[in-house]
């Protein structure tokens, strides 16, 4: 099986979830949602991944990537055509928690896939060029999020998005049978979840990957917020937050040199540091072109975390468990980004959007801080 089988859905994929989340958002603020409403309805992306993401890990060590992939994909694509049929904020609700059920099966089988297709000489580059393909999805997403609602309304950009269902359907259908099956057998896993969190690494991991989380998705979510507040056109706002992909996509080029030269630990808290200056410059400006640089500037941090923290969790996972350590990382960043949006949506409806995005960048700065290399001690 090829990687590049595993890069083109992850490309689909994020398109597609990252467009359902700028569509499901102006289309909740066209219906008179609130930012509490907002804060919910982004929070209900998020539930069935904090609950079931171990469960699914296990179920892609043992099945392999396949019929997670399909499954995910038909909960995608059923997702979007359910506030497309019955409009109204309540199926809104509903698409966010079937865009959810596929984003835990899609995301964890495909980053499994790279890492069982990448030896340890090249899993650092396989992952940074799987990330890349996020950043490609997450780049095109607002756009044709913010294109589609101009040019055929709210309900037209859903029905557009599952096209992407179809898609991925298709290629399932024509090369699943190559992908690699699964890799252990069924049962409880000697020592489960307690004795990977006794990993020093892996919790230090799930905590710097927790908040890189927060940040990238009270972005997404609140960034098309304050646009709307001031102004922006969907097409200007879906730009901007283009603007924060095509930054990642660029930082995750040079990420394998990068690693290599200045280590894991120095690259996250620099890239914590460009994402707290890019939330604290937000709230100070109202025109398009600097919203669009400060957003450039996010995302070469955050663009920056993300792979290495994926690549690390894989890297100690037990043989056979790999599925499984990934899951426990996404149940702890689907906790934090559940609660997020719920904790910023009312501190946002009681002292403004300014308030949100700064107590954000203040844990931008406490990622740095606990990213830092031990003193003494070379960076991993």
């Amino acid at each position: 099986m090829s990687i590049t089988f595993a890069y083109t859905i992850s490309v689909l994929n994020s398109l597609g979830v990252v467009a359902t989340q700028v569509v499901v958002s102006l289309y909740a603020l066209q219906l008179g949602a609130g930012p509490l409403t907002i804060g919910l309805i982004a929070a209900s992306f998020s539930l069935f991944p904090m609950l079931l993401a171990v469960i699914a890990g296990r179920l892609v060590d043992r099945h392999g990537a396949r019929w997670p992939m399909t499954f995910g994909i038909i909960g995608g694509g059923l997702g979007v055509l359910v506030p497309w049929a019955a409009p109204g904020l309540p199926a809104l609700y509903v698409a966010g928690l079937l865009t959810g059920l596929s984003v835990i099966f899609i995301n964890l089988a495909t980053q499994n896939l790279v890492g069982l297709l990448s030896t340890p000489d090249n899993r650092a580059r396989y992952f940074a060029n799987y990330t890349l393909t996020m950043s490609a999805g997450q780049l095109l997403g607002p756009l044709l999020a913010g294109f589609s609602i101009d040019h055929v309304g709210h309900r037209g950009a859903l029905l557009t998005l599952v096209v992407i269902s179809l898609v991925q359907l298709t290629m399932l259908a024509v090369r699943g049978g190559a992908l690699p099956g699964g890799t252990r057998k069924p049962g409880k896993s000697a020592g489960g979840i307690r004795a990977m969190l006794a990993d020093p690494l892996v919790r230090r991991m799930l905590v710097t990957g927790c908040l890189l989380n927060v940040g990238i998705n009270l972005y997404q979510v609140y960034m098309p917020v304050y646009g709307h507040a001031i102004g922006l056109s969907a097409s200007v706002i879906g730009i901007i937050l283009a603007m924060n992909s095509t930054a990642a996509f660029v930082a995750r080029f040079a990420l394998p040199r990068v690693i290599r030269r200045f280590g894991e630990q120095r690259v996250l808290v620099c890239a914590f540091a460009a994402g707290a200056a890019g939330l604290t410059l937000i709230p100070l400006f109202r025109d398009a072109v600097p919203l669009a640089l400060v957003s450039f500037c996010f995302g070469l941090g955050m663009g920056c975390g993300q792979p290495i923290v994926i690549m690390m969790m894989f890297s100690n996972s037990k043989d056979g468990r790999s599925g499984e350590a990934l899951g426990l990382k996404f149940t702890t960043n689907q906790f934090t980004k559940l609660t997020s949006p719920v904790l910023f949506g009312g501190i946002a409806a009681a002292a403004g959007l300014f308030a949100m995005f700064w107590i954000n960048a203040a844990l931008m700065v406490a990622g740095a801080l606990l990213s830092r290399p031990p003193r003494g001690k070379p960076p991993a």
